[in-house]
C-alpha cells in the first residue's frame, strides 16, 4: 500500500481486516506474505454480510487476503480517494450515474475475460451496458444482486376482501375505486415528505410508459422528455386521489409504519422498504406486483435496478487475485449470505431463496422483463424528485406542460458537455 493508503485507512473506515495482519501501509502483502485484495462497498447497511464473506474468504485459502471497506459514505470516500490516486482494487457500488462518470473517466478494467459473466442474467448486463454514455466495448461491471420497485401490497387485506390483483392501469384505478368506497383503508400510502419517494411511483410507470434508454435518446437530440414523459406525469398526479390527504406531511417512515399497521392496502414503492415495514409488524403478510402502468397487460415492464455491482480499477496491480475474489463473491452461498441479509434479488442464474414477498414479481425477473430505474440515469444537481414533488404539489391547468417544459430546460443545463459529446459521437457514427 502507498502514503495515501495509509491515510485512508486513518479515517473511520470500517475494516474486515484487523491492523494486526498488515505489515504497514507500504506493503501489499500480509505477514504470512498472503496478496492483500481490497475491496470498497458503498452499503453500510450490509457489512455484516461483507464481514462473513470475508471472513469464509480469508478462510478458505492461504494465499490472498481481502479487505473490506463499508464506510457510511462511500461515495464521497471514494471520490476523495480517486482524486489522490489512491485506489481500491474493487469497488462495489450502484448501477447508476455515478458507475457512468467512474466509466467515462476510463477508471475501470475491461473484465471481458472473467469467466463469471456468462452466469449473469442477460437483462441485468442489459441495464448495466445502458448507463453508458458513450458504447464501449468490452465489459467493465459485473451485476452482483438487484432490487425491484412496484405494489407492495397487504395480502391478507385483499383475500378478507376479495380483490383481484390488477394487470391494466383501467383495472388498478377500478381497484382503487373499490378499495375507497370499501372505507376498510386508503388505497395507497406515498409519504412524499420526503422528496425520494416521489421516484417511486414515477420510476414504476416510467418502465412501462417509454423506451427504456429514453435518456440517451434525449441526449441524442432524437426525442425530448415532453414527448416522453407526459402520460407518466398525467399518471402519477392521477394516483393522488387514491392517497393519503396531504401526503406532503408524511415521511417515508411514516408511510411504512401506516402500510404496515393496515391504513393503506398498497404501497407503491420499492423491495428496500419491506424491512423498514417488518421492523413494526413482522407478522404482516406482504406480497408485490409489477406496476400496471398500460392498458394492454403484456406492455408492463417490472421496474428493476441493479443496487450493486463490483468493477475494478484499472490501476489495480493484482488482476489474479481480484479474480479469485470475484469467483468467490459469485459463488452461488456467497450470494446467498448477501439476499439473506438484504432481501435482494441475484443478478446471476442460480437456485437462490428469494423472498416470499417477491413471489407476485417473480415471474417477470425469472423472463427478464424488467427495466431500470429512470432516475439512475439523472444527474444528482438536477433534483428530479424535488421537481416532482413541486409538480404534484401544483393544482394548475398548465401544471404538467410546465413541469415537461421544466424537465427539458434543466435537463439541457445539467448535461450541456454530455449531451455535446453524444452527439458528436452520433455525427461521427453517421458519417461512418
Amino acid at each position: 500500500m502507498n502514503k495515501r493508503k495509509c491515510v485512508a485507512l486513518g479515517m473511520a473506515l470500517v475494516l474486515t481486516a484487523s491492523s494486526a495482519v498488515l505489515t504497514g501501509c507500504g506493503s501489499d502483502k500480509t505477514k504470512d506474505g498472503r496478496t492483500i485484495v481490497t475491496m470498497l462497498q458503498y452499503k453500510p447497511e450490509a457489512v455484516s454480510a461483507f464481514d462473513e464473506m470475508a471472513e469464509r474468504f480469508n478462510a478458505s485459502q492461504d494465499e490472498i487476503y481481502l479487505e473490506i471497506e463499508s464506510p457510511n459514505d462511500a461515495m464521497t470516500v471514494l471520490k476523495t480517494r480517486f482524486v489522490r490516486e489512491d485506489y481500491p482494487d474493487i469497488i462495489g457500488i450502484g448501477g447508476d450515474i455515478n458507475y457512468s462518470n467512474f466509466l467515462d473517466a476510463n477508471m475501470f478494467m475491461d473484465i471481458s475475460d472473467f469467466d463469471g459473466i456468462s452466469d449473469i442474467k442477460p437483462a441485468y448486463m442489459d441495464i448495466v451496458k445502458e448507463l453508458e454514455f458513450i458504447p464501449q466495448d468490452g465489459v467493465h461491471a459485473l451485476p452482483y444482486v438487484a432490487n425491484c420497485a412496484g405494489i407492495l401490497y397487504n395480502k391478507d387485506m385483499f383475500e378478507e376482501n376479495g380483490w383481484e390483483i390488477p394487470t391494466t392501469w383501467s383495472e388498478f384505478t377500478a381497484l382503487c375505486d373499490t378499495i375507497s368506497e370499501s372505507g376498510v383503508a386508503y388505497p395507497l400510502y406515498m409519504g412524499y415528505k420526503d422528496t425520494w419517494t416521489c421516484m417511486a411511483p414515477w420510476n414504476t410507470l416510467a418502465v412501462g410508459l417509454t423506451p427504456p434508454d429514453v435518456c440517451s435518446q434525449v441526449n441524442a437530440g432524437s426525442t425530448t422528455f415532453t414527448e416522453q414523459y407526459a402520460e407518466v406525469a398525467e399518471k402519477d398526479k392521477a394516483l393522488l386521489q387514491y392517497a393519503e390527504p396531504n401526503p406532503y406531511a408524511y415521511s417515508y417512515n411514516d408511510a411504512c409504519t401506516a402500510f404496515a399497521r393496515g391504513e393503506s392496502a398498497m404501497f407503491p414503492i420499492g423491495s428496500y422498504a419491506v424491512p423498514q415495514i417488518q421492523s413494526v409488524n413482522p407478522d404482516i403478510n406482504i406480497d408485490s406486483f409489477t406496476f400496471p402502468a398500460n392498458e394492454n397487460a403484456e406492455d408492463n415492464v417490472l421496474n428493476s435496478g441493479v443496487d450493486l455491482l463490483f468493477a475494478v480499477m484499472k490501476e489495480s496491480k493484482n488482476k489474479e487475485a481480484v479474480y479469485k475474489v470475484l469467483d468467490f463473491m459469485f459463488q452461488d452461498d456467497t450470494i446467498q449470505i448477501y439476499l439473506d441479509n438484504q432481501s435482494a434479488i441475484p443478478c446471476k442464474e442460480g437456485d437462490f431463496i428469494l423472498p416470499s414477498i417477491l413471489d407476485g414479481m417473480k415471474q417477470d425477473i425469472d423472463d427478464g422483463n424488467m427495466a431500470d430505474f429512470h432516475d439512475h440515469h439523472y444527474p444528482s444537481e438536477m433534483s428530479v424528485d424535488a421537481m416532482i414533488q413541486t409538480y404534484l404539489m401544483d393544482d394548475s391547468d398548465n401544471a404538467t406542460e410546465k413541469f415537461l417544459k421544466r424537465f427539458d430546460k434543466d435537463w439541457k443545463r445539467y448535461n450541456r458537455d454530455l449531451i455535446e459529446k453524444v452527439q458528436k459521437y452520433e455525427q461521427e457514427k453517421e458519417g461512418n
